[in-house]
C-alpha cells in the first residue's frame, strides 16, 4: 500500500510511476473492487499554465495545497475526478487518475454504473469514480492509504510499456508531456491529447 510519502515529490514522476498500480476500493458492505491504473495526468501549478490554482481560483488552490498523499476531487462538467495531492504542503500539485482496467468486483461496479460495453466502465476519470461508488464528500482530503480506498504498488513499469502524451482537454500547457498511458491497453480513455487537437485545428 502506497504511503503519503510516495507523493511528496514532482507529480510528473509520480504520475509516471503510478501506471500499473492497483486502485482498491472496499464499500461499506465489505465488497472489494479494484482496477489497474492505465492512465494518469500530472498537474504542477508552480510551472503549469493549465493550472488555475494559485492564480484566480483561491478555493482550488487551498484544496490542492494540502499535505502530500491525500485524496482530492475536482469537478469537470459537474462530474467528480479523483486526484492525489503531491509535493510539500503549501504547493498546489496533484496527479489525476484517468482510467482503470477493472480487476475485482466487476459485477458490483456494473451495479454502480451500468454500461452496454464493459470497456466503457472505467475508461475515464469520472467513469471510474462512479463505477467504484466513491463518495467524494467522505473521501476528499483523507490519506491515500485509508483501508477502504488505497493504491497497491510494487514497482514502476518498464519504459517500453509506457506511452507519454500531452494531456487531454486543456488549452494552456497543451504541449507538456504529462499524460502517461499503459501502452496497448483497451481501457485507456478515448480522449485525444490537446496538442493533437490543436494541430488538427491548424491543418484541417
Amino acid at each position: 500500500m502506497l504511503s503519503p510519502d510516495f507523493f511528496a515529490r514532482d507529480p510528473v514522476a509520480v504520475a509516471r510511476e503510478l501506471l500499473g498500480a492497483t486502485l482498491v476500493c472496499i464499500d461499506r458492505y465489505g465488497e472489494r473492487m479494484s482496477g489497474q491504473v492505465v492512465e494518469t495526468e500530472a498537474y504542477d501549478c508552480p510551472r503549469d499554465p493549465a493550472c488555475t490554482a494559485g492564480r484566480f481560483h483561491a478555493a482550488r488552490s487551498a484544496e490542492m495545497s494540502i499535505a502530500p498523499g491525500h485524496w482530492l476531487f475536482w469537478a469537470a462538467h459537474g462530474h467528480p475526478l479523483l486526484q492525489v495531492s503531491c509535493r510539500e504542503e503549501g504547493v498546489s500539485a496533484s496527479v489525476l487518475i484517468r482510467a482503470l482496467e477493472p480487476q475485482d468486483g466487476v459485477g458490483q461496479m456494473l451495479l454502480h454504473r451500468p454500461v452496454t460495453r464493459e470497456r466503457d466502465l472505467t475508461n475515464g476519470p469520472a467513469k471510474l469514480v462512479y463505477a467504484l461508488g466513491i463518495q467524494s464528500q467522505s473521501v476528499a482530503q483523507t490519506p491515500v492509504n485509508r483501508p477502504d480506498l488505497h493504491l497497491d504498488w510494487t514497482a514502476p513499469l518498464p519504459p517500453e510499456q509506457v506511452q507519454v502524451t500531452a494531456r487531454v482537454g486543456i488549452k494552456e500547457g497543451r504541449n507538456l508531456p504529462w499524460r502517461f498511458v499503459l501502452r496497448g491497453s483497451s481501457w485507456v480513455s478515448p480522449g485525444v491529447p490537446s496538442m493533437e487537437l490543436a494541430a488538427a485545428d491548424l491543418h484541417p
